[in-house]
């Protein structure tokens, strides 16, 4: 195949298999090879037949913040910062998602006071066709046979597009949401939580992991990883969760097992691959919105070996660049 011929089936929307993550340079380890026989033995131990799935990111908008907080040593400019959603195809359950990003819905519920305060903070660019409801139709998807939504955790840019799912089950560490549902006024806004996104009927679909599904990890099963516990989703052991708190109350990242290799949907536990790469996590000013910045600073550190331990390891954070750049179908030149 000539090599643009593979760059137009790398584009190509359709293409769930490969599309978005196949679209990378050929120097990013996502085309490695992969050696997977080490993470074979964590899948295992979960299910002898965990099903592997395909993984499919897009972009819901953007914010602004100076560089500087959001990355140790970063520039005064204002740079923008996307948010990023994951569809991932499973043999069984169909697409599945990872959070929803930012949806039109966002802005009606900032207008209001103290809401306001979230937008002013945090200045959003979105447009239409942009949520994740649309980006899902543009590709084929409707958003009525989405039956299964995972959220890393209840920050307005995560769950903003809740409400365009209407049969949807949703699937989260049940602390993320109980935290946030005590605070009211300005303290729900300071860290992040806009109640009026949650659907109408969310406590009737709701399905917060049960104590049946965690599953601790031998200590010597696979020497680098950094989790205990891990949380097996949909009971296949396809979807795995992991514990990343500090950023938000129980927040989780998603661990994948595609054809491709491993990847860890990490949230924002680092806000780009340049944060974890480099040793470089946000300022003391980004830790005002986090609950407990001594789990975040342990979530931090748990990327940071995985990445070292674990080259075959694509990581992927909610808010980074470069993956909006590498992975997504019709992203914007950041």
């Amino acid at each position: 195949m000539k090599e643009r011929d593979k760059q137009r089936h790398a584009n190509d929307p359709t293409n769930l298999a490969g599309s978005s993550l196949a679209s990378s340079t050929s120097t990013h380890r996502f085309l490695r090879q992969p050696t997977q026989s080490r993470w074979d033995r964590l899948w295992e131990v979960v299910s002898p037949s965990s099903p592997k799935v395909s993984l499919k990111i897009f972009s819901t908008g953007s914010c602004r913040h100076p560089e500087w907080v959001t990355i140790r040593g970063g520039s005064l400019r204002s740079i923008r910062i996307p948010a990023l959603f994951a569809c991932i195809e499973h043999p069984e359950a169909g697409a599945v998602l990872f959070d929803t990003g930012y949806a039109e819905r966002f802005f009606r519920e900032t207008d209001p006071f103290p809401e306001k305060l979230y937008r002013m903070v945090t200045p959003v660019d979105f447009e239409q066709g942009q949520s994740a409801a649309e980006r899902l139709i543009a590709v084929g998807v409707n958003p009525s046979d989405i039956r299964h939504i995972i959220v890393s955790h209840f920050h307005a840019d995560h769950v903003a597009g809740l409400r365009d799912f209407p049969n949807a089950q949703f699937f989260y560490e049940r602390e993320a949401l109980d935290s946030m549902r005590r605070l009211k006024g300005i303290g729900a806004v300071k860290r992040g939580f806009l109640p009026g996104l949650l659907p109408d009927d969310f406590d009737q679909r709701a399905r917060p992991f049960s104590p049946e599904s965690r599953i601790e990890v031998p200590h010597d099963l696979l020497p680098g990883f950094p989790f205990r516990r891990i949380t097996d989703v949909l009971g296949d052991g396809s979807l795995l969760a992991v514990d990343l708190p500090g950023h938000a109350y129980g927040q989780i990242g998603l661990l994948l097992r595609t054809e491709q290799g491993p990847v860890l949907l990490c949230a924002d536990a680092a806000w780009s691959a340049v944060a974890y790469r480099e040793n470089r996590p946000p300022s003391g000013l980004a830790g005002i919105i986090m609950p407990d910045r001594k789990a975040y600073a342990a979530s931090f550190r748990a990327l940071r070996q995985l990445h070292e331990a674990f080259p075959e390891l694509t990581i992927i954070a909610s808010h980074c660049p470069e993956a909006e750049r590498l992975y997504t179908t019709g992203s914007e030149e950041v």
